[in-house]
């Protein structure tokens, strides 16, 4: 609750100054790298600032982690050493052997790996159903059902589920709605605000920014399932670094501004892709005949940079990926930098063969933000 003499504060300005006050030893404005691993006690028991050791916790990581939380509006942030990491974590905190998920039907491959190769030999059950089927949903959830997870723009086809109907799935049936927010960023949508009870990132992404970092982190909208996840987090140790820490803050600074300009940019490659006659489909929840467009345009600030295409045949799509000179051939996405991929035999290449296999045709885009005429110059000279 705000008392009187504070104010709502602006996007931008949280993502400068939540929970990085002026160092009070020094007056630095910027948080200080804690490279420590442990603390001098005021006498047994006396934390000073509650620090006794990094796993548990770091001045670094706290920064971090309060910005996050007061940028997707929750009560508690923690962070971790990559967003499967913090997936891992959430997972053993809210489940048990014998419970259930409903999972996007085109999750992102890291996900589902860790569903089908993990998490299906504890015991945990899933199904990957088309969340944009609210229906569909409904009736995929079980007695069992603990989470109904989803990703929205979904990764790589681009598909856009509705939070708060699949919040309202979720809670009728005393289950959580975990949103995985990497594609959007908290800048661009915050589904904790439209019912969801836990947002997922991979921090090394849009959060971060500029290919340096891999991280992760959870924000829990509920203090008490906050403290559970920090329970977890402590007893389990998969936590981001100070210097990771440290590093995600620094481009969280720059997140809206950012994500201006990867917007922009991706319209205009979007533009370019649609009339090109080499392209098949262009996957974008801006295009208006997108079926996500309308949901899309209702709960996010924008569209994003992520473009996914279709070419004519997988021959073609890899020679797309294979003759561009400014988007790198890489994995990963959400860096200032533009990058190109073949998801099938990349980033989800452990799909194949399964429910969630993507098509062998399809070419991913994370659109930079580079001056937007020499990125689509270096399109047209991949397409031919």
């Amino acid at each position: 609750m705000l008392m009187d003499d504070e104010v709502h504060q602006g996007f931008e300005t949280l993502a400068i100054h939540a929970g990085q006050e002026p160092d009070p030893a020094t007056g630095a404005v910027v948080p200080p790298i804690y490279q420590v691993s442990t603390y001098k006690q005021d006498g047994i028991g006396g934390l000073r600032g509650g620090y006794e050791y990094s796993r548990s916790a770091n001045p670094t990581r706290t920064a971090l982690e309060v910005c996050l939380a007061e940028l997707e509006g929750g009560a508690r942030g923690l962070a971790f050493a990559s967003g499967l990491a913090a997936e891992d974590a959430l997972l053993r905190t809210v489940c048990a052997p014998g419970d259930h998920v409903v999972i996007p039907g085109d999750a992102y491959g890291g996900t589902y790996r860790l569903f089908a190769k993990v998490f299906e030999r504890w015991g945990l059950a899933y199904d990957p159903v088309p969340l944009g089927d609210v229906a569909a949903v409904r009736a995929a959830v079980r007695p069992e059902t603990k989470i109904i997870w989803v990703e929205t723009p979904t990764n790589p086809l681009l598909g856009v589920a509705d939070i708060a109907a699949l919040a309202a799935v979720a809670h009728e049936a005393g289950a959580l709605l975990v949103v995985d927010n990497t594609f959007a960023s908290p800048y661009l949508q915050r589904p904790l605000a439209l019912g969801a009870d836990v947002v997922v990132h991979s921090t090394t992404k849009y959060l971060g920014g500029h290919s340096d970092v891999v991280g992760g982190a959870l924000v829990a909208a509920d203090a008490d399932l906050g403290e559970r996840l920090a329970f977890h987090q402590n007893a389990m140790g998969a936590v981001a670094g100070p210097f990771d820490a440290w590093l995600t803050l620094r481009g969280v600074k720059t997140l809206a501004v950012r994500m201006d300009r990867h917007c922009a940019n991706a319209a205009a490659v979007v533009d370019m892709l649609t009339a090109h006659p080499a392209v098949k489909q262009v996957l974008y929840p801006g295009l208006p005949d997108h079926p996500g467009h309308e949901t899309a345009a209702k709960q996010m600030r924008g569209f994003g940079g992520m473009v996914s295409f279709r070419m004519e045949t997988e021959e073609a799509a890899v020679r797309v990926c294979e003759r561009t000179k400014l988007f790198t051939l890489g994995e990963s996405l959400g860096g200032v930098e533009s990058l190109i991929e073949h998801p099938a035999r990349m980033t989800h290449a452990s799909v194949a063969g399964s429910p969630l296999e993507v098509p062998a045709d399809l070419v991913r885009l994370s659109v930079g933000i580079e001056d937007a005429g020499d990125l689509l110059a270096d399109l047209r000279r991949a397409l031919g």
